[in-house]
């Protein structure tokens, strides 16, 4: 696998990635429009993200395997500067892909990448208290829980509860 940040390029790749994973996803997401599985959806998303990327609020990446096609996603949302240095990352994989490392290298290389690029002080990342997958991989990346958060999101149409995690910059302990 290869990881690298998103382009405009990309639209079509990310827009297969989440038509081919769309079941997979939606117990995990936010109820989607049909919109959101179109390639006009998808032209616009990569504009608007590479306008964040630019101005430094986001960062985008993704996992693609031998054939260009997109295996994995993980992104540094919501960053703020100032006295707080830190930013949200979420994830999601292919399907096809659980359960091989592909996540947890991408994760890898995402905080990396924020902690020494960035130099972001704390990445940020929350899952569902049921989703075992994800609170272990957070776990195994070295997040640490910090609280729990009633109602935190609407997912697949339905506030639900998350737990909150943070790993911190190790160059700034």
């Amino acid at each position: 696998m290869e990881f690298r940040k998103t382009a405009h390029a990309d639209a079509q790749r990310l827009l297969d990635f989440y038509v081919e994973n769309r079941t997979h996803l939606a117990l995990w997401e936010p109820e989607r429009s049909d919109r959101f599985y179109t390639l006009d959806y998808w032209q616009e998303q990569m504009q608007n993200r590479t306008a964040e990327m630019q101005e430094g609020r986001a960062v985008y990446f993704m996992a693609v395997d031998d054939r260009d096609n997109v295996g994995a996603v993980c992104n540094l949302t919501n960053i703020v500067r100032g006295v707080f240095q830190a930013g949200y990352m979420g994830y999601a994989v292919a399907k096809t892909y659980q359960g091989q490392g592909i996540m947890k290298a991408l994760c890898v290389h995402v905080v990396d990448y924020a902690f020494e690029e960035l130099q972001l002080n704390r990445v940020m990342s929350n899952y569902l208290p049921h989703n075992e997958r994800s609170g272990n991989l957070l776990k195994s990346l070295g997040f640490g829980q910090e609280g729990y958060a009633r109602r935190y999101l609407k997912i697949n149409g339905h506030w639900e509860d998350h737990i909150l995690t943070a790993k911190i910059n190790p160059a700034n302990l």
